[in-house]
Formats: C-alpha cells, structure tokens, sequence
C-alpha cells in the first residue's frame, strides 16, 4: 500500500523547536559570544510560551546556565528540555532533522549535512544529530544520501517547495546530480507537485543562498519576499528578479524590506533580513536590526499572522554568526 507523505508547514501545529545553545568561538568571538546567549535565551523563552523547546548542549555548564537563568525571562520550564549530545555550531535548521508526516506518524529524513560545502569543519557531530532526535522520539528515520540543508527549502504544507538554484545547484553540495535529478528526489522523499526555483540569495549569505533569508511562505498562496529600493545595493537586482519569478507563479507576493542600513563586521556585508523569521505556536520571532526599517517589517509581518504575536527580538549581535532564528531553529510537528 501506499504510503502517504506530507511535509508541514512552519505555522501548523509543533509538538516542539529542536536548538543547539551557541557555544562556537569560531562563529561568534570572545566578545560576542556572551551576548548571544543572552538573546538566545530571551529566544528560548518566547518559544517555550507555546511547546516543548529541546536544546543540544556540549556542558553541564551550559546547562547550568540555561536552567539559572531561563526562569527569570518568564520561560515556561515545564516546556525546557536539555540534551547532552553535542553539537559543532549553533545552526539547527541546516544539520537537524527533516520532519514529515507519514500516514499521519512523524518521520525524521536524515540528510547529509556538510556545513555548507565544507566550509566550516568539524561537523560530525551536527551530521549525527537527525539519527539522535530520531532514537530519543522513536520514530522512523530514513537517511539519504544527499546533501540538503533546512534553509535552503520552504513549504506552503500543500506540495509546493521554494528553494534557489544558487544553493542546491552549488557543486560542493551535490555536484553529480543534475536540476532534474535533485527535484526528482525532492518531490519523491517530500510528496511534492511542485517546485519554485528562485536564483540567487543575498550579499554575505555564507550558505550559498539559502531561501529562509528572502522568500517565506506564509499561507498556502502567499508569499513574503525582501526587496530594497537601494538600487546601488548588489541585493537590489538580485531580488527583483526573484520578486518577477514569484509573480509569474501566480502567488500572492507581499514585499518584505530589507534593512536600510548595510551592516558589516571586518569588513564583511552581513545577510541582515528580516525574512529570517521564526514561526512558533504562540509566536512569529523577527530579528531586527535597530533600523528605521524595522517597525514597517514587523507591522508587515504581523498582518500575515493576526492570531499570533509578532516578537521583534534585537540580532544585531546574532547575525554576526551569517545567519537569526530560522536559522537556528527547527520545529517538530504535532500529529
């Protein structure tokens, strides 16, 4: 018999948000890495309002400090839940577990994650982290050998799927496998109809162009793409080229700004967006950048949800690390 497949959409129903607690001086240096902690956990906190929050540490230090001071934010502690399993970097959208719906039980799809073609070693222990939450909930896990990221794919939960052809086509992810191919097996593991090809993604984007910093489903038919009016800045063409593909697909496209100010750290232009949002029960969580653009994306943003409070939680010291809260974030689904 047939099996049926579907991969959710972010605003339907979570039984939980998977995080790995940023601990990489890599990623974040002596400096900034302190600061980012404290906005991860004004982040956990907001998340654990409306489900379960599992967060991968590599300390009991870290814990430690997790569980001292989550209580004072308000967090719901009841919905906290920590595992030592040890993690490369902080970014669980891109190595965690693809969740489907597989006759009506959650499936994990293990993928291959090599740290956006290798960029960024070690990440061994991010690649085991599928097969880990796969054990802990007991459920189906089916390992691929593919190399995909999180980011680089978005779904209306119908069988439609955004991705762009800068990252999937990249050859340090899947250099033997052709367009055709890749959509082949995207829409056999996923159930799909169809999918939506964008180009490329934004200036500073380490990933190679992943789709969560540009173009988000937010209902079945509606889109929200960034865009500048900046026509000096290099992402001005770049979106609207997306902004014309997206129209030709017949969707509801509602532009998102960019930031108006360029930031940058030694020297090099961060992937500052505000599309970098995070979808959870009780919430929609928006990085923002101290900038005059800001309150248009969160009133934006928040007519898109009316049944959920729209959260602007300051990144400025997060997007440092290339990336904000989708990126760091991955949501389990409710049956």
């Amino acid at each position: 018999m047939t099996k049926v497949v579907r991969y959710p959409a972010e605003w339907e129903g979570h039984k939980a948000t998977w995080l790995n607690f940023p601990s990489n001086l890599e990623t974040w240096n002596a400096e900034y890495l302190p600061k980012v902690q404290k906005v991860y956990l004004k982040f956990i906190a907001e998340i654990s309002q409306g489900e379960e929050v599992h967060i991968n540490l590599n300390t009991k230090q870290e814990e430690d400090y997790l569980l001292g001071n989550l209580p004072l934010l308000g967090a719901k502690m009841n919905n906290v839940f920590t595992h030592q399993w040890g993690t490369n970097d902080a970014w669980m959208r891109d190595c965690g577990a693809e969740f489907v719906l597989e006759d009506d039980q959650v499936k994990v799809l293990n993928w291959k994650y090599n740290a956006w073609g290798g960029k960024y070693p070690p990440y061994d222990l991010d690649n085991a982290i599928p097969q880990k939450i796969g054990a802990y909930r007991k459920f189906k896990t089916e390992t691929i050998d593919f190399v995909l990221e999180g980011g680089s794919i978005d779904t209306n939960g119908e069988g439609v799927m955004l991705t762009t052809t800068s990252c999937l086509l990249h050859p340090n992810r899947n250099p033997n496998k052709t367009q055709e191919e890749i959509e082949s097996l995207l829409k056999e593991k996923y159930n799909l109809q169809k999918i939506i090809w964008l180009g490329n993604g934004i200036e500073g984007d380490d990933t190679d162009g992943h789709v969560d910093d540009i173009t988000r489903f937010v209902n079945q038919n509606t889109v929200l793409t960034v865009v500048t009016d900046d026509k000096t800045d290099v992402n001005y063409q770049v979106l609207q080229d997306n902004l014309l593909l997206l129209k030709v697909e017949g969707l509801n496209v509602i532009e998102l700004p960019m930031p108006k100010k360029k930031l940058y750290f030694e020297g090099e232009r961060l992937p500052a967006s505000y599309a970098n949002f995070y979808i959870c029960n009780s919430a929609v969580i928006v990085p923002i950048f101290e900038d005059e653009n800001d309150s248009k994306a969160l009133e934006i943003i928040s007519r898109c949800f009316p049944d959920r409070r729209v959260v602007g939680i300051d990144s400025r010291d997060i997007i440092i690390g290339l990336g904000s809260f989708h990126c760091l974030s991955k949501q389990e689904p409710r049956l």
